[in-house]
């Protein structure tokens, strides 16, 4: 990443306008054109850089449902697990802990019924049972990262 792929990945961080062209005030900013930043945002995701790049969307306020679950997986498996993982539309992000549950995901669905069916698929699909941790009460963090 250079110093302006950085600055684009930590303004972004802050927010993007709903509108026609939410990537006009950011090119502004960066002295590029919308597509220069299009194409810096796609290369980032290609390479890694970023693992996704998307909205966020608070899915219970649709009826929708979240469900963070917890894996336990050996170290020989993490690669076709996790590859499996990113592989759901439903799985909002997911992560390693050195923990004795050490893949951690959330998925996001239309309904508790479809988070339901794409966590038992998951079990399926690995042969590894899901350990589901329903939310109690939400805190917000506010996380922010500097690229």
């Amino acid at each position: 990443m250079d110093d302006i792929d950085r600055m684009l990945v930590d303004a972004l961080q802050e927010g993007m306008p709903v509108r026609a062209r939410p990537f006009m005030g950011l090119a502004k900013q960066a002295g590029l054109t919308e597509e220069a930043v299009v194409a810096r945002l796609q290369r980032l995701l290609q390479v890694g850089s970023l693992s996704r790049f998307g909205p966020l969307f608070n899915v219970e306020a649709f009826g929708g449902s979240y469900v963070l679950a917890a894996m336990q997986i050996p170290d020989s498996e993490l690669e076709p697990v996790v590859g499996l993982l990113n592989a759901y539309p439903e799985v909002a992000h997911n992560y390693l802990r050195e923990h004795r549950f050490n893949v951690w995901f959330v998925v996001a669905a239309s309904g508790p019924e479809q988070a339901e069916a794409v966590l038992r698929d998951i079990e399926q699909r690995t042969g590894r049972p899901v350990c589901r941790l329903p939310k109690v009460r939400e805190h917000f963090i506010g996380a922010r990262f500097a690229a």
